[in-house]
């Protein structure tokens, strides 16, 4: 039985792991949990798994937890803030951490649980893309399993299995095309934040959903492929794929292409991850290849989705790029779901912060570099997007 500690335990991700954990209690137990400050449902999270630890992020939230949980028994150790949520990424009880948490948060508790030792199921895409020169070595240092728990790079994972080392030729990302992908692009410029919100295919987070929406999900996803499979950014393409059934491709040496498929459901890939190499029987509804009855494939449009070419460009320009590229989409996607901006102001603040790093980016950063680039990106957007600097009239 593996035990698990959950990151962004009240996330998408985090209650489709504990819906694992529910169906399969004599494979994984809970012995840690970490959320953000969702007290009511961490609380009832905390009754049902009897974790050893628990974290709210929020610390002005404490209080409230404690008083929520004070029947319960035994008690768990109750920390806050984020060394609370690094306590219980690095609890000696865990077998495996899953990392949920959404954006750049998830970097440090995810680098604390490596160096504890702890295999990672990764859902948390940026700790690669932001901190990738950092947590690679690290990775080899502790000889830790870190295993992809997303569903494209699981995609690309399983279809590697049994793949000789010199045996792949590219990468084939699918993407749905998210909420627009039949808007004329002209009409971009009048879409709303419920309108981005959308999703036709996958029921996601906002963030993750508005990242859809624009493509840069895809354009992260070619950078955390970058450092999980060692590949170059010319042997990784992305196709759109309205249908969602194929979660990735790879194609080999000899032009065969391996896929795999499945219904749109993140317990999928985080089931695999969990599992890695064994595989579990689950009651989930079987692909019925006759029921989709059809898979069709397109060019993504990079006059409508130029997030997908910044982040190409950011990850082949190396060191601190990717991780600069990261926050200022992180904060663009917050100015817009909080309606301070429109839809097409995010890639263009994204562009705009990274043109302005260029001459800045260090080809060997430090993880103290990654830090201060993530601040820098984020403080260089909200300035842009000031008052004082938009435009009168």
């Amino acid at each position: 039985m593996k035990a698990i500690s959950l990151l962004g335990s009240t996330g998408s991700i985090g209650t489709q792991t504990l819906d694992i954990v529910t169906h399969h209690p004599d494979e994984f137990r809970i012995v840690g949990l970490a959320s953000g400050r969702n007290v009511e449902l961490l609380a009832q999270q905390i009754r049902q798994f009897q974790p050893q630890i628990v974290a709210i992020c929020d610390a002005d939230k404490l209080s409230e937890l404690k008083d929520a949980i004070a029947d319960v028994e035994p008690q768990p150790i109750v920390l806050a803030g984020e060394e609370g949520v690094i306590e219980v990424a690095r609890y000696a009880d865990a077998d495996v951490v899953v990392t949920g948490i959404v954006g750049c948060a998830g970097l440090l508790p995810t680098i604390a649980a490596i160096e504890a030792g702890k295999d990672i199921a990764l859902a948390n895409k940026e700790t690669l893309i932001a901190g990738g020169p950092v947590v690679l070595p690290l990775i080899q240092k502790h000889g830790i399993k870190l295993l992809p728990a997303d569903s494209e790079h699981s995609a690309i994972f399983q279809c590697l299995q049994g793949v000789p080392a010199k045996g792949l030729r590219r990468v084939l990302l699918t993407a749905s095309g998210g909420a627009f992908r039949d808007l004329p692009v002209e009409q971009l410029s009048q879409v709303t934040v419920a309108d981005a919100l959308k999703h036709p295919n996958w029921s996601m987070g906002r963030k993750i959903t508005i990242d859809s929406a624009t493509l840069m999900n895809k354009g992260l996803e070619v950078i955390e492929a970058h450092f999980l499979f060692g590949v170059d950014y010319d042997q990784i393409a992305i196709v759109i794929h309205p249908q969602s059934i194929i979660h990735s491709m790879i194609e080999l040496q000899d032009t065969s292409v391996l896929a795999q498929l499945g219904w749109a459901d993140m317990r999928l890939p985080l089931l695999y991850a969990l599992s890695y190499p064994e595989r579990i029987y689950t009651d989930w509804e079987p692909l019925d290849l006759v029921k989709v009855g059809s898979l069709t494939f397109r060019e993504p449009d990079h006059q409508k989705y130029p997030c997908m070419q910044l982040a190409y460009a950011a990850g082949r320009a190396g060191g601190c790029m990717p991780a600069v590229l990261n926050a200022a989409n992180e904060q663009a996607v917050a100015l817009f779901l909080d309606e301070k901006i429109q839809f097409l102001d995010i890639p263009r603040l994204i562009e705009q912060t990274c043109d302005r790093y260029h001459s800045q980016n260090r080809s060997t950063p430090t993880l103290d570099d990654i830090l201060e680039a993530d601040r820098w990106a984020r403080q260089e957007v909200l300035t842009a997007t000031s008052p004082s600097m938009l435009p009168v009239g």
